[in-house]
């Protein structure tokens, strides 16, 4: 695993995005993955595999901490249609509300660590920490 590095991080940040034209109509065309590319650089996102449909955008990407996931979306969806309604008029036709994108995207985050590798670390941390700073989940507390 390659892992990207910050001034003060080291992280790894993998997740996958979708999203989709309003009324799923098949408009979309290449110019649209140029455009994607030039606002996640812009952002110091690296996309690992990207594909355009004529109707859905499917991305996964590796992004810093200080980025969040909404931010890129929208950034993503908010620069993608406005650059596309002023160099394609005949999209202004069909989105003339100049609502390119349909509402919301869906988002999975991707790794290599399972919830379960991560509780079974942070137990074995127990024994070996000095202190009893201890922080209980919910299922702990019926006691």
């Amino acid at each position: 695993m390659t892992y990207r590095h910050g001034s003060h991080t080291v992280f790894t940040i993998h997740l996958h995005l979708v999203w989709i034209t309003k009324y799923r109509k098949k408009v979309l065309v290449e110019s649209v993955a140029l455009r994607i590319r030039e606002i996640c650089q812009g952002e110091g996102v690296d996309i690992i595999k990207g594909h355009v449909s004529k109707d859905h955008v499917h991305l996964f990407v590796s992004l810093p901490p200080q980025v969040t996931i909404n931010r890129l979306v929208q950034r993503l969806k908010g620069k993608t249609s406005f650059k596309l309604l002023n160099e394609f008029p005949h999209l202004r036709k069909t989105y003339w509300g100049r609502h390119f994108w349909a509402r919301g995207y869906f988002c999975c985050s991707s790794g290599n660590v399972t919830d379960e590798m991560i509780i079974q670390y942070i137990e074995k941390q127990d024994a070996a920490s000095d202190d009893n700073f201890k922080v209980e989940g919910d299922d702990e507390k019926s006691a």
